[in-house]
């Protein structure tokens, strides 16, 4: 039998850079230089760790850091993550629907330590959400998949066609769609269509911008801007107009809902130029005035294996 393939995405190092090249920090606090120096360290050991258990094992495994990698994932069995949520996101960029994920949170936030330094600066670490292992469980969880014990669970992905043509991103926590200045008005209507016809009525906006999230990214963003939970597996999506200008628009119900697994969004934009952002700010595309945006679940699942607490 075929050994089985591994690839290990790593979160690179220089993200904790405090010091120039000179070796002067950027910071004039001690404590938040021991802070983020101790955070590289963490990390590394993790690595590390994770190397050494790879080693033991028998699979053919290579190591690759997220910024050295931009082609597609192929030809491997699994993807192993150590970082963050960043990391596992970055992956699932790469990846189509037949390779699982595994993510590693190679840094955890520390509650005692966030709380002793809560006067100084914020001292979180690392979330990792969609995370299931740490170095604590890495190798038993590994073993658990190695050994069929253990199976992913389908994430929704959007997916996003600018004027009928398929973007080559799939998005698995959330989009932005708004002016590249923040400080401009994004102009833009959308409607919700069920089976190519509307089933909600045209809503005009000028706001701040459009979010849009999957289930798995509903925790973020879109809770912080009032936004819900939705169960991880819904394949439904949720949105939200980012800061309606008009007062009766802010209460409306309109600016807020779901897109449900068998409708789609349908945008169009109104400014100049616009970006549509995917996870975050390093994945973007413009769009510009006229141009039509769809928005739907019927991107291929990513097949993560997550922590227990969000399954059950």
């Amino acid at each position: 039998m075929a050994r089985r393939k591994l690839l290990l995405l790593l979160k690179p190092f220089d993200v904790y850079t405090v010091r120039q090249s000179n070796g002067i920090s950027h910071t004039t606090n001690p404590l938040i230089l021991q802070h983020l120096e101790n955070r590289c360290k963490v990390h590394k050991d993790a690595i590390n760790f994770c190397q050494d258990i790879l080693s033991k094992k028998p699979i053919e495994w290579e190591p690759v850091f997220r910024n050295n990698l931009s082609r597609p994932i192929r030809n491997v069995d699994l993807v192993v993550t150590v970082g963050g949520d960043g990391t596992l996101l970055q992956a699932g960029h790469l990846i189509d629907d037949s390779i699982p994920v595994l993510g590693v949170n190679s840094d955890p936030t520390r509650v005692e330590e966030v709380d002793m330094l809560s006067n100084e600066f914020d001292a979180s670490r690392s979330k990792g959400y969609l995370c299931a292992a740490t170095v604590n469980n890495f190798e038993q969880l590994l073993d658990n998949i190695l050994e069929g014990k253990t199976v992913p669970s389908n994430l929704s992905r959007i997916l996003i066609r600018v004027n009928s043509k398929s973007l080559p991103t799939f998005a698995l926590n959330d989009i932005l769609i708004a002016h590249p200045c923040p400080a401009m008005v994004s102009r833009f209507s959308f409607k919700i269509k069920s089976d190519g016809m509307p089933c909600s009525p045209l809503v005009n906006c000028r706001s701040s911008g459009l979010r849009v999230s999957t289930a798995a990214g509903s925790s973020a963003a879109m809770l912080s801007a009032g936004g819900f939970i939705m169960p991880i597996l819904s394949h439904d999506l949720q949105y939200m107009v980012r800061e309606p200008i008009s007062p009766a628009a802010a209460t409306s119900s309109l600016m807020h809902g779901l897109v449900k697994s068998d409708q789609s969004m349908e945008a169009m934009w109104f400014c100049k130029e616009g970006f549509v952002y995917i996870d975050g700010s390093h994945v973007f595309f413009s769009i510009q005035n006229g141009d039509v945006i769809e928005i739907s679940s019927k991107a291929p699942a990513l097949k993560v294996f997550l922590p227990p607490n969000l399954v059950y």
